[in-house]
């Protein structure tokens, strides 16, 4: 196959990646890609804005922002005449296969080209410009988009490219704001990107804890502006020194009036009489190098546009569906994305807010309660619900932790801090939790609470449940590892010897390693992830004056998903994981592809491995071995990068994972509480979607000699990094 690729409309970090997955994808199956230059300009332009694109013309283009091809808008191609030249051009290269990466403008420009292809065709014939006999070598047009939008305004996909980055850059900017704000007793009044999609300021709302989010799915009422004040005011008389107010650059009343920063400032400085300071984030939201997840992303998406093209029918949109790559017809998402724009004009923001989609509703939901200023206070039966971590520390447990609290309390429960993990419930360390006590808590790393790795014994078993009792706790909730799994199966086996262990226990996955059934996501692991990317972005950077290949040891104990997916998001040529092990002959496999790849040009070079992938063979026996025997071609150095996997502030993506999941976890608690069911359940994320499991089965699900699943759902990607990090 000829096949066009383009990216078009505004840029989005992940742009790239996406375009070298279908470059590198497409070379595989020995098809050849020419990249359009300038969106659809260059479409029309031709010529040399049309080129083929070779292996090495997308290498090193991974962790770059924007796109390589640039962008444009084009007025020309609304026109047929436009849309004329670009079949003529795309003709003169063959070209009857197109991916187009961008938004729905963009994409609605493919639907078209796609739906006027045939009349376009017969024009082109009856003025000569192309003959019979070609047009009848391309009679259909076969087009796949990828969503490349920082707004994640298209339905039919669970997040869009581009969105994930944009989402690191605001919280990062309202996490700096926030430590002035709280300094000097100021309202910050941000405006984040979203002009007709409010997804950035809901997501960020509830990753940074503002007070405020102002939304276009969601616009205030009449009088809102007296509501807002009262927020604030009583904000300030429950002890917050700071505020936050989040606003959609499309936010707008109910009566369609648009809302504004200088607006927002004004009001407050005229009604409060407090300072107040104006951040517009801007283009800053678009810029930089994209996250761990935007990169695997738009990998998956990439590789799987070639797959798509292969058979020609109605154009699609491929969009991650939990954790896999999904087909939709492209024009149903169209026709979706344009029901929304109408619903919001005419007012009926119930029906956009449904189009969004059931996520955006449930984040719409909880953003509602965790905005209380204070709780809204009991309004039924009420429980005593203890909260704890387990295992090693999490970045994201805080902010479980804080949803539970503010979660439960605003319904009228008491909840109880148990600090120090399973050394403080053996030991009694427990203490009420108040509304305050959680403020602040949404982007510190580590867990406030408390936290080690004991795991339950015989000789604890009585202290834990005299303590039970004492503080009459009826529903616990454990943040954190197998170690919390595993707390929760003994409570629920030793149940008939101990009747304060009569309770309901949930369990919340909170785990760098990622090794937990029932989840495909812990709360953790995008941290951990990000910060190795980060890392292994510098050593790339440091290595390019020279011949060298660096090995690099992660984390992960006996689940290599940390070690995957960041060489996924590298660009690593090897990977070495405790689910395959290490043998010699794949070592010595490995360093002559590396010499053969430095006698060929390449520059640097990248294999990254689990810290338990193999006894024997550790990091330090590779970067010798890979020294020694290939130190005619090049040198070696290697990297430990211990526990700063473990460190740092949460990511957007584990703070609203935490959030998502400490919900459901909370509902589900209660439900058991008022049917009296006493259940060890695990909540976590499948497919996109939250379930449970019964950790009565925890045997069943778990490799017990290795402490990981039985199925683990991301070592398919293992091909695809392969296949796209170096040609054989």
């Amino acid at each position: 196959m000829e096949i066009g690729v383009l990216t078009s409309g505004g840029d989005s970090p992940g742009m790239n990646a996406a375009l070298r997955a279908v470059v590198r994808s497409a070379i595989r199956k020995d098809h050849q890609v020419f990249g359009i230059r300038r969106g659809y300009r260059g479409l029309i332009e031709g010529g040399v804005s049309m080129q083929p694109l070779q292996w090495r013309d997308v290498a090193g283009i991974l962790q770059r922002g924007g796109t390589i091809l640039g962008s444009a808008r084009c007025q020309e191609f609304r026109e047929r005449s436009g849309r004329l030249q670009a079949v003529a051009n795309m003709l003169r290269c063959n070209l009857d296969r197109l991916v187009v990466i961008g938004g729905d403008g963009s994409l609605s420009g493919a639907q078209l080209l796609h739906e006027e292809w045939e009349g376009l065709l017969a024009e082109l014939v009856e003025k000569g410009e192309i003959s019979t006999e070609l047009a009848s070598r391309h009679p259909k047009l076969g087009v796949v988009g990828l969503p490349g939008s920082i707004d994640n305004d298209l339905p039919g996909i669970d997040v869009s490219i581009g969105s994930d980055t944009a989402l690191h850059r605001i919280v990062e900017a309202v996490d700096r704001i926030f430590s002035t704000a709280d300094s000097h007793q100021r309202i910050f009044v941000v405006e984040v990107m979203g002009r007709r999609c409010g997804y950035l300021a809901l997501m960020a709302s509830l990753a940074t804890g503002a007070e405020v989010a102002i939304l276009p799915e969601s616009p205030p009422g009449p009088g809102w502006e007296e509501v807002l004040c009262q927020k604030l005011t009583a904000a300030r008389k429950a002890g917050r020194r700071a505020s936050i107010v989040l606003l959609a650059e499309g936010a707008r009343d109910t009566l369609q009036n648009p809302i504004t920063v200088s607006q927002v400032k004004h009001l407050l400085e005229d009604r409060l009489h407090e300072e107040v300071r104006v951040t517009i984030l801007g283009h800053v939201q678009r810029g930089g190098a994209p996250t761990a997840f935007d990169r695997n992303q738009s990998t998956i998406l990439g590789a799987a546009a070639i797959n798509a093209l292969e058979h020609v029918g109605e154009p699609v949109l491929i969009g991650l569906h939990g954790n896999r790559a999904v087909p939709t017809p492209l024009r149903e998402c169209l026709r979706r994305s344009l029901a929304i724009d109408e619903a919001l004009q005419r007012g009926n923001e119930e029906q956009a807010i449904e189009l969004r989609g059931p996520h955006f509703v449930k984040a719409l939901q909880t953003r509602k309660t965790l905005g209380h200023i204070l709780p809204a206070g009991a309004s039924g039966q009420t429980y005593r619900i203890a909260v704890m971590h387990a295992g090693a520390p999490a970045p994201g447990m805080n902010m479980a932790v804080r949803a539970s609290v503010r979660l439960l309390m605003d319904q009228g429960h008491t909840v109880l801090g148990i600090r120090r993990g399973m050394k403080g419930l053996v030991e009694g360390d427990i203490s009420e939790l108040k509304w305050m006590d959680v403020s602040g808590w949404s982007s510190l790393g580590g867990a406030q609470l408390g936290t080690n790795r004991k795991v339950l014994t015989g000789h604890d078993l009585y202290a834990v449940a005299r303590h039970l009792e004492h503080f009459q706790v009826q529903g616990l909730l454990i943040i954190g590892g197998l170690a919390a799994y595993e707390t929760a199966e003994t409570i629920r086996t030793q149940e008939s010897h101990y009747p304060s262990f009569s309770i309901p226990v949930i369990c919340i996955p909170a785990t760098i390693d990622n090794n937990l059934p029932g989840s495909d996501f812990s709360i953790g692991a995008d941290t951990a992830l990000n910060s190795i990317v980060e890392v292994v972005d510098k050593i790339k950077q440091s290595a390019v004056a020279s011949r060298r290949c660096f090995v690099v040891e992660v984390m992960g104990r006996e689940c290599g998903y940390l070690a995957l997916t960041s060489a996924l998001a590298t660009g690593a040529e090897r990977v070495y994981l405790p689910e395959e092990g290490i043998e010699i002959e794949k070592l010595i496999q490995d360093l002559r592809g590396f010499s053969a790849g430095f006698r060929q040009g390449r520059r640097v070079g990248l294999a990254i491995r689990n810290e338990c992938a193999n006894s024997l063979y550790t990091t330090n026996f590779i970067a010798s071995l890979f020294e020694e025997e290939g130190k005619e071609d090049f040198d070696v150095r290697q990297a430990i990068l211990g526990h700063l996997q473990q460190g740092g502030d949460p990511t957007p993506f584990d703070r609203t994972l935490a959030v998502r999941l400490t919900a459901q976890a909370c509902e589900k608690l209660l439900e058991l509480c008022n049917s009296e069911q006493f259940l060890s359940l695990g909540v976590g994320l499948q497919s996109g979607k939250t379930d449970f499991i019964d950790l009565s089965d925890l045997g069943h699900l778990l490799d017990p000699a290795r402490g990981r699943p039985k199925k683990q759902w991301w070592l398919h990607l293992q091909g695809l990094m392969q296949q796209l990090a170096q040609q054989d």
